[in-house]
């Protein structure tokens, strides 16, 4: 292990995991990060950030699909290895975990032992990442449980396998679902909902997402108004 002496600590870049439906505005958020930032896409879902001439794209080719996990690797590498770039977007998680497990799959037949190898690919992927003294942003799309539960905690999460998701995620600094009330995009990274989500940044529960780098105060009537509009869309 390495030792770091208290007053020696560095700070290090935060890393953001954000799932949630389609259209919620996930690929928009990279748009909020200062300087030179790459976006690596696994679904081509890039029309958010056309025109934006700060971020660069990186777009999954068919040839890709059968070395994804050594062409993600690599290709991650260098670009952080550049030192270009001060936030990396890795958008949609969920369409590379399938990739990657199709390939696993398809060297073994062991279904457990599949599970195990991809959550150590995430893992080390995770704290690669972590290391890589950049900015990370993951998205990955949203699962709705429909929980029957009387409390109706836990209806949400991310769309990846429950243990792949906690390897990936580990090293990451927040944890949060976006999703729309009344035309508006909102965050809520709340763990006591039940739904996945952690910040280690900061001490806010449920945000504005274009609050999401640069915080502002949040007044209760307001907050109380979202949760109760999107209470009621949960319901219906």
């Amino acid at each position: 292990m390495k030792y770091i002496n208290a007053a020696e600590l560095p700070e290090v870049p935060n890393m953001y995991f954000i799932y949630g439906d389609g259209g919620t505005g996930k690929t928009t958020l990279l748009k909020q990060f200062e300087g030179p930032k790459l976006l690596m896409s696994f679904d081509h879902s890039v029309n958010a950030i056309r025109g934006e001439k700060d971020i660069d794209v990186l777009l999954l080719e068919q040839a890709d699909i059968p070395v994804i996990q050594e062409t993600v690797n690599s290709v991650l590498g260098r670009a952080i290895g550049s030192g270009r770039y001060k936030t990396v977007m890795l958008d949609n998680v969920t369409s590379l975990q399938n990739y990657v497990l199709e390939n696993i799959d398809g060297k073994s037949k062991d279904g457990r032992q599949n599970y195990q190898k991809l959550q150590v690919w995430f893992r080390v992927l995770g704290e690669n990442l972590r290391n890589s003294n950049v900015t990370v942003v993951a998205t990955a799309h949203q699962v709705d449980t429909e929980s029957q539960s009387m409390d109706g905690k836990g209806r949400f999460k991310a769309d990846m396998n429950d243990k792949t998701f906690n390897a990936f995620t580990a090293t990451f600094d927040f944890v949060g679902r976006i999703f729309k009330v009344k035309g508006e995009r909102w965050i809520d990274c709340d763990p006591e909902t039940g739904d996945h989500g952690k910040n280690r940044i900061d001490d806010r529960t449920k945000f504005k997402a274009a609050e999401l780098v640069n915080p502002k105060p949040l007044e209760e009537p307001k907050l109380q108004e979202v949760e109760e509009a999107e209470n009621k869309e949960e319901k219906e």
